[in-house]
């Protein structure tokens, strides 16, 4: 079984160096210094228990050979359509497809794009790409979620790998409940410039009313979150108070940004059901003028 995944940042390296280490036969998508540091050197994982350095089968995307049995899209979700678009000639009828990127519509960008076996799904880690070929993963946290058809060869492939995944019978909620505190605190966070700690200290009401505005979308779309909105508040006091979110770290670093699929998305959507969203139509008018700039 041939195994592609595109994208070798925090999430997609982690998990093709864990592959590469059960023996999987898997390939990565990287560029850049970060492709020249894989073929150089191996692609290293640091954690919080261990150290490694693997070897592993990299390309380009435009050097890419053969077509792939499963692919994992590990990449920006604004790079999700174009990529997604690259990788057709790669991918048959019977391909196995998943999107780990930020977003709760990543599944519908797949499908309108490639005619493939489409599964849902979400994942949770905190780690990032620390220099060229270099991943560090923070803490204990990785859970990769998924539900749908064909979910049956993930399960095998992350079973292999040693990796924690959850199998879910309802996956849209398991989307609607990540992507209620990312997209809150994402859109928060970068609107105040402030960490996760402190907005959720010093602007409390808005935070809350922000989480309730997306719950209220859920809800419309026939997912029900509500409980999410005080667990949300309750994760975000307890994370570490220098701790933020990578759309504002992004804004900091004058970087391309996911406000559409994290802020814009819920605008599109409410409109559709004559929803108003104050807080977040607010801070995404103040957010799309900001990254003009």
């Amino acid at each position: 079984m041939r195994v592609c995944i595109v994208g070798l940042g925090g999430v997609g390296g982690y998990i093709a160096a864990h592959f590469a280490k059960a023996g999987i036969d898997v390939t990565g998508v990287a560029r850049g210094d970060h492709l020249k540091a894989i073929q150089q050197n191996g692609l290293t994982i640091i954690d919080d228990i261990q150290k490694f350095t693997i070897p592993l089968h990299v390309s380009s995307l435009e050097e890419l050979q053969g077509s792939f049995d499963v692919v994992l899209f590990c990449v920006k979700s604004y790079d999700l359509a174009t990529t997604a678009q690259a990788m057709q000639k790669h991918i048959t009828r019977d391909s196995i497809l998943i999107s780990f990127a930020n977003g709760v519509n990543n599944g519908d960008i797949l499908r309108e794009k490639l005619n493939a076996n489409i599964v849902d799904g979400c994942i949770y880690i905190l780690s990032h790409l620390k220099a060229p070929g270099i991943i560090h993963k923070k803490g204990k946290v990785f859970a990769a979620v998924f539900g749908g058809k064909n979910d049956e060869t993930l399960e095998k492939l992350f079973d292999q790998a040693d990796l924690r995944y959850k199998k879910s019978e309802n996956i849209q909620k398991e989307l609607w409940k990540k992507y209620i505190f990312i997209s809150a605190f994402a859109t928060l966070t970068s609107y105040y410039d402030k960490t996760i700690y402190e907005v959720v200290t010093q602007y409390e009401e808005v935070a809350k009313e922000t989480l309730q505005e997306i719950a209220l979308v859920a809800q419309h779309k026939g997912i029900d979150i509500e409980k999410e909105v005080e667990k949300s508040l309750q994760i975000a006091k307890n994370l570490p108070k220098d701790a933020s979110t990578s759309m504002h770290l992004d804004f900091q670093n004058n970087n391309k940004t996911e406000l559409d699929s994290l802020t814009y998305y819920l605008i599109k959507e409410a409109k559709k059901y004559d929803l108003d969203l104050k807080n977040i139509e607010k801070m995404y008018n103040f957010l799309q003028q900001k990254e003009k700039n």
